[in-house]
């Protein structure tokens, strides 16, 4: 045994703790994305690992077993090494590990990990977590082989560390409650700094709500505003108070003539906060649906909830012809959307009549959908009250861009896709299948389906289920929501060779691969399935 150097116990300690909390911080990478994406609060984070159907605790609880399994072999058979054979089953961690990392990789996030400071401060936090609790771990077990004296044990006395993948929900949780205790005064100061530097500004605000339809607007109403102004926007799909405080605090506001602010809320008083914040002139109400309904708990919460932004508006209000009537008793001088009537819509985008100010005209774009009118009607209707003409306006329509994520269409080899990956919501849904049964050959979906949806959320997506019936393939993703979809398809006479249930948007794709042809269209309907 000579050929083995004396390791002093504390050094091992802390070598084999430091070693587990890298390989901690490696698998729980994604998991820092799932709680990016739920806005850092534990609450929205463990509701998302506790809803059914979630596999999160169940791949740390195999990978546990797993090398709690492989420890124990590798260290036997290496048992003639003495009390070394304990550190050398290590390496079945590392392989492990590994192992999880490469297929946690395939998993499809809604939004993938962004390494913002504030990751990067949680990930410091995490990595002292999950060193000190690996080293608690550590001492206690090499301290009860040296009482107990027993030469299996000593052995596999690490074997009992496969229970720290198990813990990396919590370690994580409480990681980030521990660093709530600086992100939270530091957040107040940066989006009190945003505040006062708004209310020195002579920028025009548009802030834009509602259910469905608000980052898509936004888009849009910044294409036909840019045609005359200087437009400062939130970017992506930022509409919480550090997204328009980032927005606010990383630009010189000088150099902008307006600012289009998304807000987007959970919560009753949540739009309120970030109209204290970032106050609009004019403000826009694109609709409302069930969207966020497992937050607000009720229809009546949501609608006082998108209302809030009223009672900030200092100008005028431009609501969805669809929604007007349900925020008429508020307080506040609106208009109702309806500058856009006969909408013709094909496959090669989609035309309608564009009236406003008493002149009316033909307009295209090569935007799809009778949804996408609609979203266009909002923002030209608001950028004429913001200043533009109608001629303005009419041209810019034209020029339109697809949206990133949001029905844009791709062609490639001959093939359709329409990449609706953003949809997530019932009435959006809805437009996209009207859309995709516009295009000729055949017709796939692929889908998680719809989320956030609260009580609603099993019955909705049982409807989803009954109207992908008819389409020539449907591709389920994930594990969390593809039960009521697939129960309400076999419910809606569909056929049960032509739908099919894939644990991931990769898996989708390759199944793709050997079944799409030239002329075929291909929809991925909120294809980023697990978190939203």
């Amino acid at each position: 045994m000579g050929i083995f150097i004396s390791i002093p116990k504390t050094v091992e300690c802390v070598l084999t703790a430091v070693a587990f909390a890298v390989l901690l911080c490696f698998s729980a990478y994604r998991q820092t994305g799932v709680l990016q994406s739920s806005g850092y609060s534990n609450a929205k984070y463990f509701k998302w690992v506790r809803k059914r159907g979630n596999l999160a605790f169940a791949r740390y609880g195999l990978l546990a077993m797993l090398c709690a399994l492989s420890y124990a072999v590798v260290a036997m058979c290496f048992s003639f090494t003495g009390g070394y054979s304990a550190i050398i089953g290590l390496a079945a961690y590392v392989l492990f590990f590994a192992v999880y990392l490469r297929a946690d990789a395939k998993i499809a996030l809604r939004s993938e990990v962004v390494l913002t400071p504030r990751l990067y401060r949680l990930y410091a936090v995490f990595f002292f977590v999950a060193a000190v609790i690996s080293y608690i771990f550590v001492t206690l077990l090499n301290f009860a082989d040296a009482v107990w004296g027993n030469a299996v044990f000593s052995y596999l006395r690490y074997c009992p560390l496969a229970l720290l993948p198990v813990l990396v929900i919590p370690m994580l949780m409480l990681s980030n409650a521990v660093a709530k205790i600086y992100e939270v005064p530091h957040n107040g100061k940066f989006i009190k700094t945003a505040k006062k530097k708004l209310a020195q500004s002579d920028i025009k605000v548009i802030g834009i709500t509602g259910s469905y339809g608000k980052t898509s607007t936004k888009f849009i109403l910044t294409e036909i505003l840019s045609k005359k102004y200087r437009v400062l926007t939130t970017p992506r799909s930022h509409n919480t108070p550090i997204g328009i405080a980032l927005a606010v605090n990383n630009n010189n506001l000088s150099d902008y003539d307006v600012f289009v602010a998304e807000m987007g809320a959970r919560h009753i008083g949540d739009i309120s906060e970030l109209c204290r914040l970032c106050p609009p002139q004019i403000s826009v109400i694109t609709g409302v649906c069930g969207q966020h309904l497992e937050t607000f708990g009720t229809f009546e919460n949501i609608v006082k909830a998108k209302g809030e932004i009223l009672a900030y508006t200092s100008d005028t209000a431009v609501i969805a012809d669809d929604c007007f009537d349900l925020f008429e008793p508020f307080p506040a001088q609106k208009e109702r959307c309806t500058c856009v009537t006969d909408i013709e819509c094909s496959p090669e985008g989609t035309s309608f009549t564009l009236t406003l100010g008493g002149k009316s005209g033909r307009v295209s774009t090569k935007l799809l959908g009778r949804h996408s009118a609609c979203n266009i009607g909002i923002a030209a209707q608001t950028a004429y009250l913001a200043g533009m003409s109608f001629e303005e306006i009419a041209g810019a329509v034209g020029g339109l861009e697809f949206i990133e994520h949001r029905l844009q269409l791709i062609k490639a080899n001959g093939v359709n896709i329409l990449d609706d990956g953003y949809n997530s919501n019932v009435k959006g849904a809805r437009a996209a299948l009207e859309v995709l049964d516009s295009f000729g050959g055949r017709k796939i979906v692929v889908t998680p389906g719809l989320v956030e949806l609260g009580v609603l959320e099993e019955s909705e997506n049982y409807e989803l289920g009954k109207n992908l019936v008819g389409y020539d393939s449907v591709i389920l993703v994930g594990d969390t929501l593809v039960t009521p979809i697939r129960r309400g398809y076999t419910d809606g006479g569909g056929d049960a060779e032509k739908i099919v249930t894939v644990p991931t948007l990769d898996e989708a794709q390759e199944r793709l691969k050997g079944f799409i042809q030239t002329g075929d269209t291909v929809l991925f309907l909120n294809d980023l399935p697990d978190i939203y």
